[in-house]
């Protein structure tokens, strides 16, 4: 019988109909060398599939790889971890000095000043009628000038609220821009802001007449309690040390479930009621969150100003003592003589201004930040954002979203998304 199969050299592949199913077995390999098919570095041998590299894109009709989520500005869009928090919270004053710790220091010196120019005015005028007025008239004059002194300060107490109102504003845009990769001027802000002082002022004199009024009326049951007599003055100091501690806790409270509505006015552009509402959900399981980064910022700020101005207070005390070390300022001193203590005040009101003005920066950033971070957890606004950032034409440099056509991806608010987390939730960082 013969074979009709034709003869083949060895290591050639069978072929036609009589090829094996199966291809033989790989031969053995000494230690440390690589079998058919693998290959070091990555590569991949015949029939295995090819992965992308890191943060690379996958090859058509293979799986995507993973990249980490883009940054084209102040934070990665994704929902934020606690220390991205806090770092972001001061590096707006690096990333855009100009508009955000300009815009602090002018508001800043513009309240102090102000205040020192109308309120010294006004009190070195009363005074003077004070002194210069006739026995018999003197009683009116001095209601007159406590009474002028009075509406001078809270004249002064309005312009700081509305400073203050509209500095919120300012950072609370540049966070939200910058997140964005935008870097908008100083005018740019403030116009921006502008739109919406007048919401902004609003909520700052309501959170601030409902902590007068509560404070007020505290202070008026203990008044009452201690004028009815001996009896009852443990009574009202025991009532005013309870009702402080509680009006603390009561206010730390509202102001962290409340904090947000600042971003809120300014981004959504809602009203003042509907953005405390708003504010209110949106702290929703995340109050501890809210108010640890805000007090830690508060803390830091708090502690660098104490760490600067105490050596200056030092040295101010030790100059006042050798200067007048009978504790008395003599009548006849020249002006030449009290020199040193004007260069001494002058630096401290400086170096307050210069703190004062990075504290209400670093505040009104963490909020901000607090409020991208809360939507992007419960929202997915980080989609939004980047979707807003792969599909922005080229705009005017410091024109906001919207005029060029492009939709402003903070409007976009999904209905009821404030009480079940969105697509975005489900990238939470701890």
């Amino acid at each position: 019988m013969t074979d009709n199969s034709p003869w083949q050299r060895p290591g050639s592949q069978p072929t036609g109909q009589d090829a094996p199913a199966f291809p033989p077995p790989a031969p053995l390999q000494a230690p440390g060398q690589q079998a058919p098919g693998q290959h070091a570095s990555g590569q991949q041998g015949p029939g295995q599939q090819a992965w992308p590299p890191y943060g690379g894109q996958a090859p058509q009709g293979g799986p995507a790889g993973w990249a980490p989520p883009p940054k084209p500005g102040l934070v990665p869009l994704r929902p934020l971890a606690f220390g991205t928090l806090l770092g972001a919270s001061f590096q707006v004053l690096r990333r855009n000095p100009k508009a955000s710790f300009g815009s602090a220091l002018l508001t800043q010196g513009l309240i102090t000043v102000v205040t020192l120019i109308v309120v010294g005015a006004v009190t070195f005028f009363a005074l003077s009628r004070i002194e210069s007025a006739a026995p018999e008239e003197q009683d009116a004059v001095l209601v007159g000038g406590i009474a002028a002194i009075i509406v001078s300060a809270l004249a002064t107490v309005l312009l700081s609220v509305a400073a203050t109102a509209l500095l919120q504003g300012i950072i609370v845009l540049e966070v939200a821009r910058g997140t964005l990769g935008e870097k908008l001027t100083l005018g740019s802000l403030w116009r921006l802001a502008w739109r919406r002082l007048w919401p902004l002022v609003l909520w700052a004199l309501l959170y601030s007449a409902a902590v007068l009024l509560a404070v007020g009326v505290v202070v008026l049951v203990v008044v009452l309690l201690v004028s009815q007599g001996d009896a009852l003055i443990a009574v009202g100091v025991l009532f005013g040390l309870l009702a402080g501690l509680g009006l603390t806790v009561a206010f730390v409270w509202l102001f962290t479930k409340l904090s947000l509505t600042p971003s809120v006015i300014v981004l959504e552009r809602r009203g003042v009621f509907a953005a405390m509402a708003r504010s209110w959900r949106l702290t929703n399981g995340y109050f501890w969150r809210t108010f640890g980064v805000q007090a830690l910022v508060l803390v830091i700020v708090q502690v660098a100003t104490q760490v600067v101005t105490t050596p200056i207070g030092i040295l101010f005390g030790i100059v006042m003592g050798l200067m007048f070390p009978n504790g008395t300022v003599p009548e006849d001193g020249s002006v030449e003589s009290f020199l040193p203590l004007i260069g001494l005040y002058g630096i401290t009101l400086l170096v307050s201004l210069v703190f004062a003005a990075i504290g209400a920066v670093a505040q009104s950033a963490s909020s901000a930040l607090v409020y991208i971070d809360l939507r992007m957890r419960k929202e997915g606004l980080d989609i939004e954002l980047a979707r807003f950032v792969e599909t922005r034409r080229v705009r005017t440099p410091g024109s906001p979203a919207g005029d060029d056509g492009a939709p402003d991806p903070y409007l976009a608010v999904p209905a009821g998304s404030a009480a079940s987390p969105g697509p975005g939730a489900g990238g939470q960082v701890a």
